[in-house]
């Protein structure tokens, strides 16, 4: 998840030149995520959703340049944080991988991503096919 970039420098740097930075590759910028209630909720209100056997998924278009994430995943449907979080790791790197892609279908929406039931690791597949699928409909509403 981390990387460590080395500087290059001429024989005349000093030391602390040398030193190696730390930057986070692969990860989903904190612009294309949703972070308030406000947010969350103009989501949830909207009409355009579908559900699927593991998601529920709501999307709104936005006028930004990019495609913005909101992900909830209840404690009442996934008792264990460690799950939760891999959850939503799952569900950030499906967006991420996609979002760029030259076949994009969610390129400037917001999207909340609700999880329904829970996911085993059998299942994790099967769970970012049904995000693909389900994003691909309802941006095809939209368009």
């Amino acid at each position: 998840m981390f990387s460590i970039k080395r500087k290059t420098t001429d024989l005349t740097d000093n030391d602390n030149d040398n030193l190696p930075t730390f930057q986070k590759i692969n990860s989903l910028p904190r612009n294309c995520r949703l972070h308030t209630s406000a947010d969350f909720t103009a989501l949830i209100g909207t009409e355009y959703q579908l559900n699927g056997n593991w998601i529920q998924v709501f999307a709104k278009p936005n006028h930004l340049r990019y495609s913005r994430l909101g992900l909830i995943v209840s404690k009442k449907i996934e008792r264990l944080a460690v799950k939760r979080n891999w959850i939503k790791r799952l569900l950030r790197e499906t967006f991420r991988n996609n979002r760029y892609c030259e076949k994009s279908f969610w390129v400037r929406m917001d999207w909340v991503i609700r999880l329904r039931r829970p996911v085993t690791k059998k299942e994790s597949l099967q769970l970012t096919t049904e995000i693909r699928l389900l994003m691909a409909q309802l941006q095809q509403c939209h368009d």
